[in-house]
């Protein structure tokens, strides 16, 4: 079943797009990650534009969002008041890094740089986590890593003046940490249609020393603001946001993130991690791959 995508001007099978909203919603469910960074290369991989993917992407992981914070707002797994500050420098990153989109856009590089930012973000993130899930899983682990486990949040993060208490975080910690980390996430939701829960979600635990309890519903929180911002943003200034294809992967999304909430109960953390860090640096190297051959259309010409 072909449908066609008007902004990205092709047809692509309707059953995949579902299947890869379903995907993304399982991940936003596991682990608390929009899903884009990898919803937005499978797309580029079916041919759809950059451009599109991404901004597409960014509208699809808003879905995926609302329903994995109300699965996790049941068991009291937000902490709102960090993730409001958090959604705040969202929105400011968001508004930088439209102008940087826009920027690329005009210089006609924003295809190379979006593909090489996912080539860096993937491999670099899935070697992280790779990492963490083999330590958990005992696996190289030292008596040294496992008290740098225990470490409440990093030494910059206690030096920053004017703290604020996170009572459901159970931190004392300056509200500029989460500001810059949300501003960021920001950027590189507008740059790249991610989410930034795959950044969000270490660096919650790993920098601020946040409680893991809300850690994943927290991320979706601010994944879904700032996902929206970044949507209303693309469609009033790059205009690539393809609402079909958004609707397609979104109708996915939205069943798949309670199917992933129910699935964290039913494995080990550490095997979830080593399967996700995998499929990332799979991820990472399909996009290598795909920016070091020869393009099949050396040229091409694009009506503006």
């Amino acid at each position: 079943m072909d449908v066609y995508l008007p902004i990205a001007n092709m047809s692509v099978n309707g059953l995949l797009l579902v299947a890869l909203g379903a995907l993304t919603g399982i991940l936003s469910g596991l682990f608390g990650v929009g899903g884009g960074f990898l919803t937005t290369p499978l797309l580029i991989f079916c041919g759809v534009p950059p451009t599109v993917a991404a901004a597409s992407a960014a509208t699809q992981v808003t879905g995926a969002s609302v329903s994995g914070v109300l699965a996790h707002n049941r068991r009291g797994g937000v902490d709102y008041r960090m993730g409001s500050v958090m959604v705040v420098g969202g929105i400011i990153g968001a508004l930088i890094g439209s102008l940087l989109f826009r920027l690329f856009q005009s210089l006609g590089q924003i295809d190379v740089v979006i593909s090489i930012l996912y080539v860096f973000m993937l491999g670099s993130i899935g070697s992280l986590m790779m990492r963490e899930a083999l330590a958990g899983l005992n696996i190289r682990q030292s008596k040294s890593q496992q008290r740098a486990a225990k470490r409440r949040h990093h030494p910059l993060v206690a030096a920053l003046p004017y703290r604020w208490r996170f009572y459901a975080s159970g931190l004392y910690i300056s509200p500029l940490a989460p500001l810059l980390l949300g501003t960021g996430v920001g950027i590189l939701t507008m740059l790249m249609g991610v989410g930034g829960g795959f950044l969000l979600v270490p660096a919650m635990l790993y920098i601020l020393g946040m409680s893991g309890k809300v850690v994943v519903g927290t991320s979706l929180y601010n994944i879904l603001f700032v996902t929206m911002v970044t949507t209303m943003t693309h469609a009033l200034t790059t205009k690539a946001v393809d609402l079909v294809l958004a609707a397609m992967l979104l109708l996915g999304s939205v069943l798949g993130a309670q199917f992933g909430t129910k699935i964290a109960l039913m494995f080990k953390p550490d095997l979830l991690r080593l399967a996700l860090a995998t499929t990332v640096l799979v991820m990472a190297f399909l996009m290598f791959y795909g920016l070091s051959i020869q393009p099949t259309e050396v040229y091409s010409v694009i009506d503006l």
